[in-house]
């Protein structure tokens, strides 16, 4: 892939980067986050690769990274998230198992979620003490605001009772999986992503080594309430966002109906694949293909052209689409605000599920 040398030039003192996409079901954008983790590892020392998923389960995908256990395909099911049940997701984690082999503990790469939601194992975890909290196991963000003077208390209160540390860890999850459950929806985005940001600050105490941090490009970039924008506050230029973004093709996602006339919603929708044809003229998707039509990362710290410095619109999808509409689903975004870099590649193909 062109311009991965300037990028790995640009990571000088860097100790996070956000690995975006636009889709959460493209397997190209999965196959180069792969391809770009092993740079990270193998190049520049990173030993964490943190996930927009479940902060409960992952340490089962930890360990059958670091010392085999479990099953591969189990443990990524585990994470509860449907976008990372995937052969690219897969081939990812088996990497970082064989990378793992033969290591002294202090030398592996390990395995990290972010994500409070699918706390199931936090609650398990406490048994009887955890069962008045058994409905945040599956609860979505803003699901149960009638909830919050039950729900806050009692995981307050499994908290204050944590002393060990794997104890004050699932309790921590827990206090934050009940405040999103419990907002309102409208809250949910800016606290999610606080929380997202609050998790990869604990990994990153007592190490030198970075992160290789994997979510959407709405959280990675550094704008408004994203997590990549509080990790700029905090962190400042040793956080890199790495924004993808592709031409054409097709990409895995839920279908939804677009606005208020659908009809009533009584489980999830079934996961499709939705294809979309070439970047309408004027968008950041268009502007790179013409500028470079293969496959290519492009390192906007050091380049000085002013179109990184204007407005133009990009596609983002996540994983939910409205059906019908997704294809002219575009927002403004100032490329060189949002991003310290870009990947582009031509041709997006679905995911491979599990």
């Amino acid at each position: 892939m062109d311009g991965l040398r300037e990028f790995g030039a640009a990571l000088a003192g860097v100790r996070v980067v956000g690995l975006g996409e636009s889709t959460h079901g493209t397997a190209e954008f999965f196959r180069l986050k792969h391809r770009l983790i092993e740079f990270l590892v193998v190049e520049h020392g990173f030993r964490t690769v943190a996930m927009e998923a479940s902060a409960s389960a992952a340490p089962a995908v930890d360990a059958y990274v670091r010392r085999g256990e479990g099953e591969g395909a189990a443990v990524l099911a585990g994470l509860g998230f449907w976008t990372w049940r995937t052969r690219e997701v897969l081939d990812m984690i088996e990497w970082m198992r064989a990378y793992n082999r033969g290591r002294p503990a202090d030398d592996q790469v390990g395995f990290a979620g972010i994500d409070p939601q699918r706390c199931g194992a936090s609650v398990a975890y406490f048994g009887e003490r955890g069962r008045g909290l058994s409905v945040l196991a599956e609860a979505h963000p803003g699901q149960h605001p009638e909830l919050r003077d039950v729900l806050m208390p009692a995981a307050e209160a499994v908290a204050a009772g944590a002393t060990e540390p794997e104890a004050v860890r699932h309790a921590r999850i827990l206090v934050r999986a009940a405040d999103l459950v419990t907002r309102e929806r409208s809250e949910v985005y800016a606290a999610r992503d606080g929380y997202m940001a609050d998790a990869v600050d604990e990994l990153l105490p007592g190490t030198d080594a970075g992160v290789a941090l994997w979510a959407h490009n709405g959280h990675v970039a550094t704008v408004g309430a994203a997590l990549g924008a509080h990790l700029r506050e905090r962190y400042g230029s040793a956080y890199y966002a790495l924004g993808l973004v592709f031409g054409q093709g097709a990409f895995r996602a839920r279908r939804r109906w677009p606005g208020p006339w659908g009809p009533p919603v009584r489980r999830p929708s079934r996961v499709a694949v939705n294809r979309i044809g070439p970047a309408p003229e004027g968008t950041l998707e268009a502007f790179l293909a013409a500028r470079d039509p293969g496959a290519h990362v492009l390192d906007l710290r050091s380049t000085g052209e002013p179109w990184a410095r204007e407005t133009l619109m990009t596609r983002t999808h996540g994983a939910y689409v409205s059906r019908w509409v997704y294809r002219r689903n575009l927002t403004p975004t100032v490329p060189a605000e949002a991003y310290d870099g870009l990947a582009y590649v031509p041709v997006s193909t679905p995911s491979q599920p599990l």
